[in-house]
């Protein structure tokens, strides 16, 4: 028996686990026999364990990891899919709106990750940071949502180098999803053509592949998108 095989993907903290990619990803954990813990700003009643979290407020980042441990005892996996934007041109989207979204996509990654690390460390866990296919292609009006998202992946790059050996770093980059994500926005940013975008069950597939992985092998990036997608390449 190789043993560097992973039974199960254990306990695996999913921030925006509430709903959207995360809601997938969490479904798809419990599936796979493993421990699914939520960090949200709106919490819903679903039998998962969840805690009321914003990951743009580094301090209740930090407190709600520990009582996490204190609870769970440990992690084997953070999956990052908390994420927001607001489109619009430079001059015409607000600064605190344009800085939120580069704290929740960029700082909230950040910080969750890092108060996680001890735990990670020690059980060799898995970091998963979702970016997007606007994080390798920039496009006009989506200003703040480029930036946190390029961050994103170049943030996972360093840290897949960084943690080398001790913590496994993948890099997800999906295109759009048939989520929420796009509701409350004008009808010139919705999608005019949802039959392009791709089912979150697909991606959290792909998320699940990557945290199944031996744990002397990884998954540093892969793209997932509908087979119609446009932003990619």
């Amino acid at each position: 028996m190789n043993t560097n095989e992973k039974t199960g993907p254990g306990r695996v903290l999913i921030t925006g686990g509430a709903s959207g990619l995360g809601s997938a990803v969490a479904e798809a954990v419990e599936q796979a026999g493993g421990t699914p813990i939520i960090f949200d700003r709106d919490v819903t009643e679903s039998g998962r364990r969840q805690y009321r979290v914003d990951v743009s407020d580094t301090r209740a980042v930090e407190e709600a990891v520990a009582e996490v441990v204190d609870e769970f005892g440990g992690l084997e996996a953070v999956v990052t899919a908390a994420g927001i934007d607001k489109p619009g041109r430079l001059d015409e989207v607000a600064a605190d709106d344009w800085e939120r979204i580069v704290r929740v996509n960029l700082l909230g990654t950040v910080s969750v990750i890092r108060a996680a690390l001890p735990e990670l460390s020690r059980s060799h866990g898995r970091v998963v940071t979702i970016a997007s296919s606007l994080g390798i292609k920039a496009v006009s009006e989506a200003t703040a949502y480029c930036a946190s998202k390029f961050a994103v992946v170049g943030f996972s790059r360093s840290l897949a180098a960084e943690l080398r050996g001790s913590v496994g770093v993948t890099t997800i980059i999906p295109s759009g999803m048939k989520t929420h994500f796009f509701d409350g926005r004008s009808e010139q940013y919705k999608p005019q053509d949802d039959s392009k975008l791709n089912d979150p069950r697909n991606v959290a597939s792909a998320i699940l592949f990557a945290l199944s992985q031996p744990s002397d092998c990884e998954v540093r990036e892969l793209v997932i998108c509908h087979e119609l997608e446009e932003s990619w390449p």
